[in-house]
């Protein structure tokens, strides 16, 4: 491929250094235009952590999670994962390296990690390239889809190791 699309333009007479110039300028007008939606959405997690609040809603289920034989150690990845991939992969880190990655938290923490996926930043960079500012329905589906990724990463461990 990268020989080909080369050597393609070149045949076709397509200049490709500007090509590739005019590109990257686009490129780069994306990156700097995305730059404040991503500093926000750093600043509130930032908060979101130093606040307390994530410790809140960890304390308020662990009850629930122990009750049906979930590690609650790996809650705190069920609210990080959709926020920060890395986050969510520092705290699967030190996860295993605390608990052993052939652990049963260790376990459902690598395929959390795997299930999920980061949908706040997600929105968050590609609609703030294009300039979506309606992203409701979006948003929705890709918290029940990282919920349900969540929650069968759970079951499968328990299923499979447990």
């Amino acid at each position: 491929m990268i020989a080909f699309i080369p050597l393609y333009a070149f045949f076709r007479k397509i200049p490709v250094y500007e090509s590739f110039v005019e590109g990257a300028k686009g490129g780069f007008s994306t990156a700097i235009g995305i730059i404040p939606h991503l500093v926000g959405m750093m600043v509130a997690i930032s908060v979101f952590r130093a606040s307390g609040a994530m410790d809140f809603l960890i304390g308020l289920a662990a009850p629930l999670v122990r009750w049906l034989h979930i590690p609650p150690e790996v809650l705190p990845l069920g609210i990080l994962r959709p926020l920060t991939g890395t986050g969510s992969l520092a705290f699967t880190t030190d996860l295993i390296k605390t608990y052993g990655p052939d652990s049963m938290i260790g376990r459902i923490a690598s395929t959390i990690q795997g299930s999920t996926d980061t949908t706040l930043y997600v929105l968050t960079v590609y609609f703030g390239a294009v300039g979506i500012r309606n992203g409701r329905y979006a948003l929705k589906v890709g918290l029940f889809s990282d919920l349900v990724g969540f929650v069968a990463a759970i079951f499968v461990c328990l299923l499979l190791f447990g």
